[in-house]
């Protein structure tokens, strides 16, 4: 069976009201001290900076966005391709699996928003409850079951990527037929390494992205077009059979 791997960046849910970080209206761009709120050193040491961290949960734009036609066009290919589909996301809104998209296809190479766990005994529990916790006047939820310090189940800058995730993306990269990149710009490190290793192991490589990247050279194709009309119209004329009727 022909397996398919899409690598989804920010860019995949800016349609979704969910603004990325590097564009030219990106977070880090209008606002470079956000950094510091998902900076591991800088969060673990300074109860201020994981206050507004809460607060800039709380009021995130994920919890309204819902998935576009990027997100459904992924899910629909899986569905109805008889291709495996594979994604591989530096995301963590969410919204593949809310598209459809089954939990098992979907590795979340910088984890979930949707998920907290406890610095100190690693339980975790859902953000939405440490939400009405923060709703409720804590400005800094500890866990509930040790008092440790909670943080979003996403890392964090100064943290590794989970490695059996890592491990995992780069198997797919190595074994897919096809490799589409879209939405991210191929510059943070292990994520964007995955666009080479799939194109040296005779991947057709496709890049949908509105800006360059350091991988175009590799690329069998390379689109820049708004992604929530360019993907869906990509997937249906790339893969064959059903999707391409």
């Amino acid at each position: 069976m022909t397996l398919v791997a899409i690598l989804s960046g920010a860019g995949i849910s800016t349609d979704s009201g969910i603004p990325d970080y590097r564009g030219p209206n990106g977070l880090w761009r209008r606002d470079p001290e956000a950094e510091k709120l998902v900076t591991y050193d800088y969060y673990m040491a300074d109860p201020a900076i994981r206050r507004r961290s809460w607060l800039m949960r709380r009021d995130s734009t994920t919890w309204r966005a819902e998935p576009n036609p990027a997100h459904r066009a992924v899910a629909e290919l899986d569905r109805q391709s008889g291709f495996a589909v594979r994604v591989i996301t530096q995301n963590v809104d969410g919204l593949h699996q809310l598209a459809g998209m089954p939990d098992r296809k979907v590795l979340e190479l910088h984890g979930t928003a949707r998920t907290v766990v406890c610095t100190r005994c690693h339980v975790r529990s859902s953000m939405e409850d440490a939400l009405v916790r923060v709703e409720a006047g804590e400005e800094d939820p500890p866990c509930l079951a040790c008092g440790g310090i909670l943080k979003s189940a996403t890392v964090m800058f100064g943290q590794r990527l989970d490695p059996t995730v890592l491990a995992e993306a780069m198997a797919i990269a190595k074994a897919c037929e096809v490799f589409i990149a879209v939405g991210t710009s191929l510059q943070v490190q292990p994520a964007a390494s995955l666009a080479g290793i799939a194109a040296e192991h005779a991947a057709r490589l496709v890049i949908v992205n509105a800006e360059p990247t350091p991988y175009d050279e590799l690329a069998d194709e390379i689109v820049r077009e708004p992604i929530g009309e360019a993907l869906p119209a990509l997937l249906k004329r790339l893969i064959p059979g059903p999707a391409g009727d």
